[in-house]
C-alpha cells in the first residue's frame, strides 16, 4: 500500500530533534517566584545567606542573592545556583 499525501508518514531525525529541543527548552523555564521582587534581603535571608557563603563559592553566593532579589525563595535560588553555578 502506497503512502499518500495526508496520511502520516514515519518522522525523520530531524524532525525528531526539534521535537526534543522543545520540550527540553520547556523544562528549563524559569520557577514562579514566591516573593515580591526586592531591592535588598530581609533579616531571615541576611542570616541564612551568613552560614550558607562559608560552605559555597562566591559566585554561587551571589548568584543566589541575585535570585532573592527577583523574587525567589531560598530553596528555589539555591536549586537555581547549583545548576548555574555548582558548589
Amino acid at each position: 500500500m502506497p503512502y499518500h499525501v495526508n496520511s502520516k508518514m514515519p518522522k525523520s531525525n530531524v524532525e525528531k530533534n526539534k521535537e526534543k529541543a522543545k520540550k527540553e527548552v520547556k523544562k528549563e523555564k524559569m520557577p514562579k517566584p514566591l516573593n515580591k521582587p526586592s531591592k535588598t534581603l530581609n533579616k531571615l535571608q541576611k542570616e541564612y545567606m551568613k552560614e550558607h557563603s562559608k560552605k559555597h563559592s562566591k559566585e554561587h553566593n551571589e548568584y543566589m542573592i541575585k535570585m532573592m532579589k527577583l523574587g525567589m525563595c531560598i530553596e528555589q535560588s539555591h536549586k537555581l545556583s547549583m545548576k548555574a553555578v555548582g558548589k
